[in-house]
């Protein structure tokens, strides 16, 4: 590839990339808003409202596995040039939304009440807990049809519309909490009802925008294509994997960390929303990666499938140490933004400091999965988060409460050392000469 396709490969992953950034970081934003009017109510708000965090992470992560092979597949078929595919395969989503959105919902439902007492809540916060999570689980089928229609869009090079839709849903969502939080005086449960009726709009919206996007427009069909599922099965059910493994991994820390009291945990739950703002933008490219490395694939190209792979992790690696820098230098500030509690800045300004040093090889790892599912390669990164999580992460941090009875930035040790083992162990692998066997097809002409 000369220098012109150079430059051209880096100006539509940087194009693709900054609407889904800006997404990312103003969403982002807004969560911090909705999370500083409930730190106002209290830490005991506070953890009612976080303790479930990494549960709905693994709610979002059995959607998002269906976006993976929604990327994968849409991606390939559009370099590839099949349009006859893409209507195909877009005319199963609804269904996949469907099936997936109403199974989740009644599970997370039925489990509200359990779900606190699994965490090791404290008694104090178990009810208010419980009825956040109910409400904001009903609407959980619109939350399913948000994530995988938007994957859609993207893997046909529209990242403008998502984060239009994202945006607005989550302006709506700061704005019914100002009203039910505090002037109808409902507290929590206001929140809830504010995060449930915006999830709502979001996952309707992008639903009809996606029906009616020229390339994925196509009759609904609420008949399962076999051929069609396998693909989406043999993709799907790795990333799915990977996602359970890892929001498992995230339940059990929590509940470890929440063992250690209100405010140690109240810390902890601010401090990783604290972080989220600034590992967003390896994400936005993971995303704008994963559709890239899907359309070369599609397209047989190899020297373009290798140039966006170099591109992609240069640029995510280079802009996450900058904002690992940020991070470093503006803890407190940030921590102070979510609460006024002075030992609950203390803390969690500690341990982002220290995170902060992980953010480049944290971006390293983002990064590297993208390119393997774009490439709908899915089944090293299940291998390498199992090891990570499980292993190293939960392992160490058992060690780490129960037996050397450590404070959090010990445990925060123990999520750093994952962080890297998972960036090294997925990285070097990619730059082996010939990454084709690595993809699905393994048919990318050298």
């Amino acid at each position: 590839m000369d220098k012109t396709e150079r430059r051209r490969s880096l100006n539509t992953l940087v194009t693709l990339s900054i609407p889904i950034i800006l997404e990312e970081i103003l969403t982002t934003l807004l969560q911090y808003v909705d999370t500083a009017m409930v730190g106002r109510l209290g830490a005991e708000a506070t953890a009612s409202v976080s303790l479930t965090t990494t549960v709905n992470w693994l709610i979002g992560s059995i959607f998002a596995a269906a976006g993976v092979a929604v990327v994968a597949i849409v991606s390939s078929a559009y370099g590839a040039g099949d349009r006859e595919k893409i209507s195909r395969f877009s005319s199963q989503i609804p269904l996949y939304v469907l099936v997936s959105g109403l199974v989740v919902t009644v599970l997370s439902v039925g489990l509200s009440p359990f779900i606190p007492v699994w965490m090791q809540a404290d008694p104090s916060i178990r009810c208010q807990a419980s009825t956040y999570f109910c409400i904001i689980s009903v609407p959980i089928l619109f939350r399913a049809s948000s994530i995988i229609c938007a994957c859609a869009l993207r893997a046909v090079k529209d990242t403008r519309t998502p984060m239009v839709v994202n945006l607005a849903a989550n302006v709506l969502n700061v704005v019914l909490n100002y009203v039910l939080i505090y002037r109808a005086g409902l507290g929590v449960t206001g929140a809830a009802i504010a995060t449930a009726i915006s999830s709502t709009l979001c996952g309707t919206v992008m639903f009809i925008l996606m029906n009616g996007n020229v390339h994925l427009k196509s009759p609904v069909k609420l008949k399962v294509e076999k051929g069609l599922l396998k693909e989406t099965v043999q993709i799907g059910f790795p990333a799915l994997a990977t996602s359970m493994v890892s929001c498992f991994g995230h339940i059990v820390f929590a509940a470890l960390v929440s063992s250690m009291g209100t405010t140690v945990f109240a810390a902890h739950s601010i401090a990783l929303a604290a972080e989220t703002m600034f590992y967003l933008p390896g994400y936005g490219l993971r995303s704008a990666t994963s559709t890239l490395i899907g359309i070369s694939v599609g397209e047989n190209n190899y020297d373009k499938f290798r140039t966006v792979m170099i591109q992609s992790v240069i640029l995510t690696v280079a802009m996450m140490t900058f904002t690992g820098l940020l991070l470093f230098l503006f803890a407190r500030q940030i921590m102070a933004i979510f609460t006024p509690d002075a030992e609950v800045i203390m803390l969690g300004s500690r341990v982002l400091r220290l995170i902060a040093v992980s953010e480049p090889l944290f971006g390293l790892m983002i990064v590297s999965e993208g390119i393997y599912y774009g490439m709908g390669q899915t089944k090293s990164p299940f291998i390498v988060t199992t090891i990570g999580s499980w292993g190293i992460r939960i392992l160490s941090t058992v060690i780490c409460i129960h037996v050397l009875h450590a404070s959090l930035f010990e445990v925060w040790i123990c999520m750093f050392a994952d962080n890297a083992f998972r960036a090294l162990a997925m990285s070097i692998p990619l730059f082996k000469k010939n990454p084709v066997r690595m993809t699905r097809t393994g048919n990318l002409n050298n």
